[in-house]
């Protein structure tokens, strides 16, 4: 699986072919391109966006249920979705943020209906537990120091971390995750969580404060 890679289109060799100076512009073609044989059903073009995405969704679905088997499912039902609902797209976002817009959905509609039928031993979106940190991207990361000392530390370090993103609300973990993990830019997330930018900073703002005040004296 890969991780923040940019989607693999079957045009990707005539675009190295061409000369650097276009290639910005040459790309957007080359999308809309693959979009269209994705609306018309094309499975190769399809394979080719499971295989280039399905890495990324899993882990934003992670981060969110903090539950693989969750992950996993709903990174199957983000793509089904997907394959239902590419006639509707109209290009109004980019293709990884109308994506990634599926699976936050996803995520939501499962944490309802887990709350609906009060299942307690299921881990919540917004179960209370652990600590927290203001940036993420770079702490998550595995430690490649071999000192066993080190490494155990880090691990520690890890294991806190994603406590406290547990423990965040929905909302400023969606935040979070998507900018201080995944990187998105304000408008990619406020496309993708259907909300303004500056709703967007301010839950990015309330979520990092909550993380910081969950991990002081814990790290």
């Amino acid at each position: 699986m890969s991780y923040g890679e940019p989607i693999a289109l079957r045009g990707q060799i005539e675009l190295e072919q061409v000369a650097p100076a276009t290639l910005v512009e040459a790309r957007p073609q080359i999308e809309a391109q693959f979009i269209e044989r994705l609306k018309r059903g094309d499975a190769q073009a399809f394979e080719v966006l499971v295989h280039e995405r399905s890495g990324e969704i899993y882990g934003l679905l992670y981060r969110l249920t903090e539950s693989s088997e969750e992950a996993r499912d709903l990174t199957q039902e983000t793509f089904l979705r997907a394959f239902q609902s590419i006639g509707h797209f109209r290009g109004e976002s980019d293709l990884r943020t109308w994506i990634y817009r599926i699976a936050i959905n996803q995520a939501r509609n499962r944490w309802r209906w887990w709350r609906r039928r009060r299942r307690d031993a299921t881990v919540s979106i917004d179960a209370p537990q652990g600590n927290g940190n203001t940036t993420l991207a770079g702490t998550l990361q595995s430690d490649g120091n071999s000192n066993p000392e080190r490494n155990a530390l880090a691990h520690e370090r890890e294991r806190a971390l994603r406590r406290a993103l547990s423990s965040l609300k929905r909302v400023y973990r969606e935040a979070v995750v998507m900018r201080d993990i995944e990187g998105f830019a304000y408008e990619e997330i406020a496309v993708a969580l259907d909300i303004s930018v500056g709703t967007v900073k301010s839950r990015l703002a309330r979520g990092r404060q909550e993380l910081r005040r969950k991990l002081e004296g814990s790290l």
